[in-house]
């Protein structure tokens, strides 16, 4: 049995453990919120845009082979796959959810006898890929806690340059989808090629009766120059989402540490009444037999 010294002791570290935890789910909390107001500054903007491509393609009747975004490549030989992780950990399962379902894309088409560059944004995901042995073709890494616009396009940039050469011929996007600060959801998206059932979800039925504008330039020309930033602004969006919900798991995961903590004090202290209990009766039942020593 410890001592009641070494309970003591014991009980002061786990407080302080707790102050670290609860610290950590106050800052969590504190970044979630601004998290959350950027991902609802963008979102308007991301279904705007939406919006207009669907009502171009619908306007134009877009032959997608006409432009390379829009394309489907006949055979599969090669894949990019970018998952979205965190530079920091603490954050319960956000990052291994996203690895293991990346890794998992990864493992079926090298089953199907497809090549696969793995892009990975975060330390994290950049360590785990490393560890287990996955060849890693390009790693953005220390960007996730000041992400810009410009990072996205970085990212996009040479993925589509790569895409519209040929030399890949789909690129997956595996994030954490934001919901609540308690519910993420790994997201593994086909970002290329556009995917034709978007241009419909986020087009009305009637968008060719008020397309009736003068285009300058053409409107195949704006369509073009709208594909690659449409790509840019779902990269950034999903990042944001990744953001909010990084910082979501490590707020409800600090939180269940400070409650297992607060629990772990309560047991030690328990027992350290109980040693304390112990010792006394101890003591008393050395006098009391000293006692009787001496009136015997």
């Amino acid at each position: 049995m410890p001592s009641l010294r070494d309970i003591r002791r014991r009980i002061v570290s786990v407080q302080n453990t707790r102050k670290i935890t609860k610290a950590m789910e106050m800052v969590a909390a504190a970044r979630l919120r601004r998290a959350q107001l950027r991902i609802e500054s963008t979102r308007p903007y991301a279904l705007d845009m939406l919006e207009f491509i669907g009502q171009l393609v619908r306007y134009l009747q877009v032959d997608p082979n006409e432009y390379p975004l829009l394309r489907k490549h006949e055979e599969i030989k090669r894949v990019a796959v970018i998952a979205l992780t965190a530079d920091r950990g603490m954050c319960g399962a956000f990052n291994s959810n996203i690895m293991r379902r990346a890794l998992e894309r990864v493992d079926s088409y090298a089953a199907q006898g497809i090549e696969s560059d793995l892009v990975i944004l975060g330390r994290k995901g950049f360590s785990t890929a490393r560890f287990q042995g996955y060849r890693v073709d390009k790693a953005y890494l220390d960007v996730t806690e000041q992400t810009a616009f410009l990072d996205a396009q970085a990212i996009t940039e040479g993925v589509i340059r790569r895409y519209t050469n040929d030399i890949i011929d789909r690129v997956h996007l595996v994030y954490n989808r934001f919901k609540s600060p308690m519910e993420q959801y790994v997201t593994d998206q086909i970002l290329l090629p556009i995917q034709e059932e978007l241009t419909s979800l986020y087009c009305p039925l009637d968008a060719c009766e008020h397309m009736d504008f003068l285009f300058d330039p053409s409107p195949e020309a704006i369509l073009a120059d709208l594909l690659p930033s449409y790509v840019e602004i779902a990269v950034y969006r999903a990042i944001l989402e990744g953001m909010a919900s990084e910082h979501g798991a490590r707020m409800t995961a600090m939180r269940a540490a400070s409650d297992a903590a607060s629990e772990m004090i309560d047991d030690l202290t328990l027992a350290m009444n109980r040693v304390r209990q112990a010792s006394i009766t101890r003591e008393i039942l050395e006098v009391v037999a000293g006692a009787d020593a001496l009136s015997g």
